[in-house]
């Protein structure tokens, strides 16, 4: 089994990494593997510890069946809002994992994707993350593109590489913001010692976000924001260290807000991209969610 690390796994330590991918294996099993030679990081041995960088390779030989990871499909509504013959783009609810984890292997988008396309999805990364090109977090809702094959999976992963491809997300932010837009530009890295935690660090990677006013609050601002880079939890690091983190974000320190949520009040809601394989610029936009608008419609309420 060949898996590549995308921009999410970086910084994490291969141990981690391998835990994650083979479910059914301990980590302590995974770190003599690696001792072994039976896991490879771009055809080199590597140490437990070694902190896996953007495109690396990770080879896992293991021949047991047993270890075979299978994800089941389930017959879960997909919200789908842009189909072609080689990609589609799917509204993932708030609360839905993207992908299965060693953890949870069930009631998640990969899941849902196998029941209606079945082996039509790439496979690039493994069978934890059939058809994903890029993630959002388990609480953000909105647009996430989902690759047909292997082919076109490339395709959108370049684009994104390439900045290519405009993503903007809605979000209620604590406080109140002060400049009607303002670009942050500071560069995230992980956590070393929370290692589910991204942070502001100078030996992070370029991170732009682009933050527009749309309404202010005494208590609250909604944002529209750009992602000219697409890390880790770029959004919720790069408000979180302006003070202002989003609403209801306990893991960047907004503490949980008057109006209960599935946690952080963020929705990816634009995307702007060239359709696989032509010229065609498919641009598609959806409506708030119902949590950002329970939210603003309790601080609209609090302004009369």
């Amino acid at each position: 089994m060949i898996y590549v690390a995308d921009e999410n796994d970086e910084g994490k330590r291969l141990d981690t990494f391998v835990t994650e991918v083979l479910s059914e294996i301990s980590r302590s099993k995974v770190q003599t593997l690696i001792k072994s030679g039976g896991i490879i990081v771009n055809d080199e041995l590597k140490k437990p510890s070694y902190q896996l960088k953007e495109d690396d390779s990770v080879e896992i030989k293991i021949t047991n069946s047993k270890n075979q990871i299978k994800i089941e499909p389930q017959n879960i509504p997909l919200e789908i809002i842009y189909e072609d013959e080689n990609m589609v783009v799917v509204n993932k609810p708030s609360g839905m994992l993207t992908h299965p984890t060693n953890l949870e292997k069930e009631n998640t988008l990969v899941n849902a994707l196998l029941y209606k396309y079945g082996e039509n999805l790439s496979d690039i990364n493994g069978e934890f993350r059939r058809g994903i090109v890029h993630r959002l977090d388990r609480n953000t809702s909105g647009l996430l593109m989902i690759a047909k094959n292997n082919k076109t999976h490339d395709f959108l992963a370049d684009q994104i590489k390439e900045h290519k491809i405009e993503k903007k997300y809605r979000a209620i932010l604590k406080g109140v913001w002060e400049k009607d837009e303002e670009t942050i530009d500071l560069p995230i890295g992980r956590n070393p010692n929370q290692p589910h935690k991204m942070m502001i660090t100078p030996n992070g990677k370029a991170s732009t976000t682009i933050v527009r006013v749309i309404k202010r609050f005494k208590e609250a601002t909604a944002v529209e924001l750009t992602l000219i880079t697409g890390r880790t939890h770029q959004i919720r690091v790069h408000t979180s260290f302006k003070k202002h983190p989003v609403y209801n974000d306990t893991l960047y320190g907004a503490g949980k807000g008057k109006v209960i949520t599935e946690e952080q009040v963020l929705q990816s809601f634009y995307l702007r991209f060239t359709k696989p394989f032509s010229d065609e610029i498919i641009t598609l936009e959806i409506p708030p969610d119902q949590k950002y608008e329970k939210v603003l419609k309790y601080f609209e309420g609090k302004e009369k």
